[in-house]
């Protein structure tokens, strides 16, 4: 930055930080090596501490970064579009608070938009089609995702009094792709405390107004599907094993969603994001694995997506969807059957751990996956 009245250049880490927390309110310390180095993003945050655009912010013993008000005003001015409903006014990201629990949940937000973004995903208001405007706000384009594309929850409350309806559910936004539409929930390292109702309505309403309304053309009936975000893959086995101990996990094991994604933040659970994203490419995959077994059974009372030639199910279980790990899991134990899990080498330890002997597992080497997709 040789201008000290200038933003970074686009395309840097620097400017990457700044819209991160111009978008979620503070960003956490510890997520920024997620961006790059731990040494280089020290230097970025001592330089943008320099330029007068950072401050920490420590309290409660959490740190985190937020935006001076010269680099609001800096970002306003460079691209209002992009920037104004997050900086303007009175909203949690333009004046975060003090207490702990909204600074966590202004955390959990750029954890998320991290996750997102190194996954390919559009977070930013000025990339993608305006969904959630408000009833009498019609845009003038007809809507389609052609991309995925993140909606914070600030960006969902737009609907107004449409929202009111769900006031107290734990999402942090929505992400759309070109055939499926996804609540996502971000607890970090604790398990949610699920408002049953709130939830239940959510649901409920994103499939009345994304299905059969505003992308009726695009989306069918049974698109809504949920992704769980976590700090790592022990969560996932927190949700699974608290069936099995009569733990109640409403939305996740509960029936209410038939298929809903476990996904760390970490650079593991992007690459399972991207291939969510990208229906192309999980085909391919699925095309590949499928390629030694016996035809899917649509069917069968066990949950499968094919079978060995002992006649055993298969599950495929590398996107983590923990209702259909848990039902294939249960119905093994009850029919007294074997059968097969193949995963991601990453995701196998949580799942060994859960399963029963009845359960082999076949890996997916995960840099070998990297390797033949280009990532």
């Amino acid at each position: 930055m040789s201008d000290k009245q200038a933003l970074p250049a686009n395309q840097t880490k620097q400017l990457r930080l700044l819209t991160l927390m111009a978008l979620s309110g503070e960003f956490p310390a510890n997520q920024a090596n997620r961006l790059g180095s731990l040494s280089y993003m020290e230097n970025v945050v001592k330089e943008l501490k320099r330029g007068g655009l950072l401050r920490t912010y420590y309290k409660d013993k959490l740190r985190g970064y937020r935006l001076t008000a010269k680099a609001k005003a800096l970002l306003l001015a460079d691209s209002p579009s992009r920037f104004s409903f997050f900086l303007t006014g009175n909203s949690e990201t333009n004046q975060p608070k003090s207490e702990i629990t909204r600074r966590l949940r202004l955390h959990r937000m750029a954890e998320s938009l991290i996750t997102m973004q190194n996954a390919g995903v559009f977070v930013f208001r000025d990339e993608k089609p305006e969904v959630f405007y408000p009833e009498g706000a019609e845009p003038s384009v007809p809507l389609r995702i052609e991309s995925p594309a993140f909606y914070n929850s600030r960006e969902v409350k737009e609907l107004g009094t449409e929202f009111v309806k769900v006031r107290g559910a734990r999402m942090v936004g929505m992400l759309l792709t070109a055939s499926s539409a996804f609540v996502v929930y971000n607890p970090g390292s604790a398990n949610c405390r699920w408002e049953y109702k709130s939830e239940m309505r959510t649901k409920a309403l994103m499939k009345t107004l994304l299905c059969q309304q505003r992308l009726a053309g695009q989306y069918t009936p049974d698109a809504v599907q949920g992704i769980l975000l976590g700090d790592s893959m022990e969560m996932a086995y927190e949700v699974l094993a608290g069936q099995e101990s009569g733990k109640r996990n409403y939305f996740v094991l509960d029936g209410n969603y038939d298929n809903f994604h476990y996904i760390p933040n970490n650079h593991d659970g992007e690459v399972i994001l991207k291939i969510l994203c990208d229906a192309q490419q999980s085909a391919e995959l699925q095309s590949i694995l499928s390629e030694n077994l016996l035809p899917r059974t649509a069917g069968s009372h066990i949950e499968n997506d094919g079978f060995d030639h002992q006649g055993d199910p298969v599950l495929f279980a590398y996107t983590f969807d923990l209702p259909r790990i848990a039902r294939f899991h249960h119905a093994l134990k009850l029919q007294e059957r074997r059968g097969t899990i193949i995963c991601f080498d990453f995701q196998a330890e949580i799942l060994k751990k859960y399963c029963t002997a009845q359960v082999s597992f076949e890996t997916i080497s995960l840099q070998k996956y990297e390797g033949r997709f280009h990532y």
